[in-house]
Parts: structure tokens; C-alpha cells; sequence
């Protein structure tokens, strides 16, 4: 089944402690969608400004994702990060944060973007997060991201959403955040209670944890030896999940948590390299050997 994707489309700087690299294409919505991509038809709504490179919206379409949503601002410029890592590859500073057009960014869906079933709202304002939702009553499947900054800044905006979506993904400080609860057990169940049917904790190179109505169980991350850039791990984490459950056309227990290992995975290969760089070498046949390699280190 297709699968709509809104959030942020942007052009990234990232610095680690070996190399760097100046305007490479990133956003959550653009992570989402091209790990989204090995599994179905993907359809991304954002925004860019006229600075952005027509390659790369070429590239997006390359994978069968449906650009018809990505509103381009005349004048405009595109949302862009800059960002440091540390020796430790885990924690990052944000050295320069232009929101750009994606400060003012007003959703409008096409016709065939607001009949898919599933639906996910990538990291962003709570406010365009439910005007999406507004514009898509067939969904039958709605997870949201979302971060610090929303937690903190627009809170009663992101409670009202937490009782629309069936799903939240965040990462373990945001859930903490969230709660004011350090025991990521607690705080999961926290969450769940404040609306959502489930709650996904990203925990990076510790994996994730699943909250359900009825069950709670960890997924470990795939032991990757060459950590090259973090950047949008989280997002792929979530397009691999999201993927996987369009083309399966379900969500079922047993189908989402085979739709967190697929997520763990493309997170997996997304690290190893800059930008979209490591997704762009595989395909599908390398996403399910590796998939047969972690299936095999979790049987005991």
C-alpha cells in the first residue's frame, strides 16, 4: 500500500571527528522516505525553497517517491542543520539551525496523497502535524514523531496530537522529557496513556522498546563495526518500520515487531555512511541478508 510521509526536507553540514561534509541531503521526511522506499510506494509532502537542487528531487523520484507533495518557495530558502558530533559518535551539538520556509510550512496535500492508508508525520511542528491529519480521512494508520523542542515549546499542541495518532515514535531523552520520568519502562507507559495505541523508544546503538496494550519487549540494534555519520538514523529507523507495514497492509503484533527489526536495520546501514550515501549502494536482497544475520544472533 503507499505510504504519505509529511515533515522536513533539508540540506545538512555534518562534522564528525574525522570528516565532514557541506550541504548533503537530509530532513526527516527524506530519510523516512527512502528507507520507506525498499518496501513501497512512497509519497513525501514538504517543503524547499529555490535553492534546492533539482538532483537530488530527481534522485528522491528515482526510488519511486512521489514528489507531487514537495512545495518549492520562489525566493525562498531550505531548511538547513549544521551539526558536530563528539569522539563518542552518539551525542551531537547543533552549531547552526535555519528553519527557513519550514518555519511557515502549510501543508496541502494532493488527492492521491490524502487516500493512503498509512500516514506518518515526520519530526515537526505539531501544528502541521494535525492539518495533515485533517487532510487524510482514509488513514487507518497514524505515527507521529516529534523532539525536544516541540515537547518544550508547543506542549499543548502536542498533547492534542498525542490523542489523534495510533502510534509516537521519540528517542529515550524526549520520553523522558515527556513524562518527567527516568525509568524508560514508566515513561513508555506514560506516553501511551496520554493517547497513542502504541509508543516506540529509540535507544540509538541500545536498540528500541516497544509499548503495546498488551505486550512491551525490546529489539536490540544490529552491531555495526563502521559507524561513519548518525545523522537520520532514527528517521530511517522509522521509514523501515512504516515500510515494512505498508507492504505487508497491516498491523498486527506479530507484523510490527517484525516491522521494528526491518527498522532497526535500516538504521543500521544508514550510519555507515554520510547522508543517504550507504542506502543508496543496497537493495532489497542486502536489507534481508542482513536481516538473516540479526535473526540469527537473537535465536538462543
Amino acid at each position: 500500500m503507499p505510504l504519505c510521509v509529511v515533515g522536513s526536507v533539508a540540506l545538512d553540514s555534518v562534522e564528525t571527528p574525522t570528516q565532514q561534509r557541506d550541504n548533503v541531503l537530509g530532513g526527516s521526511a527524506v530519510y523516512f522516505s527512502y528507507a520507506a522506499s525498499f518496501f513501497t510506494t512512497v509519497r513525501l509532502a514538504g517543503v524547499v525553497g529555490d535553492d534546492w537542487p533539482a538532483d537530488n528531487t530527481a534522485m528522491l523520484q528515482a526510488r519511486s517517491i512521489d514528489t507531487d507533495g514537495l512545495q518549492v518557495v520562489q525566493g525562498g530558502k531550505t531548511f538547513r542543520w549544521r551539526g558536530k558530533y563528539l569522539p563518542n559518535m552518539n551525542d551531537r551539538e547543533t552549531l547552526e539551525l535555519h528553519l527557513n520556509v519550514l518555519a511557515t510550512f502549510d501543508p496541502v496535500l494532493p488527492e492521491a496523497y490524502r487516500q493512503c492508508k498509512f500516514l506518518f508525520l515526520a519530526n515537526g511542528s505539531p501544528t502541521y502535524q494535525m492539518k495533515a491529519i485533517d487532510q487524510c480521512p482514509a488513514a487507518s494508520l497514524i505515527v507521529a514523531d516529534t523532539m525536544d523542542h516541540y515537547i518544550r515549546n508547543e506542549r499543548e499542541g502536542l498533547d492534542k496530537l498525542l490523542r489523534r495518532v495510533h502510534g509516537l515514535v521519540l528517542n529515550d531523552s524526549e520520553a523522558k522529557l515527556l513524562t518527567g520520568d527516568d525509568n524508560l519502562v514508566r515513561a513508555g507507559e506514560a506516553v501511551r496513556r496520554m493517547g497513542p495505541r502504541f509508543v516506540v523508544i529509540k535507544k540509538g546503538e541500545h536498540g528500541a522498546m516497544f509499548f503495546g496494550e498488551d505486550e512491551l519487549y525490546v529489539m536490540p540494534a544490529y552491531p555495526t563495526a563502521r559507524v561513519v555519520d548518525p545523522t537520520g538514523a532514527g528517521d530511517s529507523f522509522a521509514g523501515g518500520m512504516m515500510g515494512y507495514l505498508a507492504e505487508q497492509g497491516n498491523f498486527e503484533p506479530k507484523t510490527l515487531k517484525r516491522s521494528l527489526a526491518y527498522g532497526t536495520l535500516m538504521a543500521s546501514f544508514t550510519v555507515e555512511d554520510f547522508s543517504l550515501d550507504r542506502l543508496r549502494t543496497i537493495n532489497r536482497a542486502d536489507l534481508e541478508k542482513r536481516m538473516e544475520e540479526y535473526k540469527s544472533m537473537l535465536s538462543f
